[in-house]
């Protein structure tokens, strides 16, 4: 995301602090999306993954005043969407694999452009559980390594080795299509 777009979302954060409902509706409506596919590849479950969204965005809208910093926004709503998740996922006790659902990933500059979304979801689909999370947070989500850092709660040299992993990991399976 640009700068100028950041503090554009920033300004929006702040006017929904102060209890604007359309500045918020314009933050649901930049970030629903985004949330919904990093959801889905949490859990694996169409259903799972909008009912976590809801409840997210429920928790949102009524902790928003607590959020100290406009700029952490994003990292809050991607770690709540987290946490919604697990606590689905606690209640009904079943975790699906994704499957090879509709959603476009940007392929990393190293593949071929010969390769399908479908082959590069499938091959991305097969990657460790963390290794797949941070991928998605990193090219479908756009954060940055601090933000990830902060999503996942880890060191932002694990978010690094992941990425690392997961692109060789990508690299040699594309390699052997």
């Amino acid at each position: 995301m640009l700068g100028t777009d950041r503090s554009k979302e920033d300004l929006l954060v702040l006017e929904a602090q102060g209890g604007n409902m359309r500045a918020f509706e314009l933050l649901y409506r930049l970030y629903n999306k985004p949330l919904l596919r990093f959801a889905y590849r949490l859990c694996g479950d169409e259903a799972l993954a909008h009912d976590a969204l809801q409840e997210t965005w429920i928790t949102l809208s009524k902790t928003l005043s607590k959020l100290s910093d406009p700029r952490g926004f994003r990292v809050w709503a991607y770690k709540t969407v987290r946490w919604r998740i697990t606590d689905q996922v606690r209640k009904r006790g079943v975790m699906h694999e994704p499957i090879d659902e509709q959603i476009n990933y940007v392929a990393p500059e190293e593949h071929s452009e010969n390769v399908t979304s479908h082959q590069l979801r499938a091959h991305i689909n097969r990657l460790p559980e963390d290794d797949r999370h941070t991928l998605t947070l990193f090219y479908l989500g756009e954060l940055s390594l601090v933000e990830i850092s902060a999503v996942l709660d880890i060191p932002v040299g694990t978010v690094k080795s992941r990425l690392n992993r997961a692109r060789n990991a990508l690299r040699e399976k594309m390699a052997g299509d």
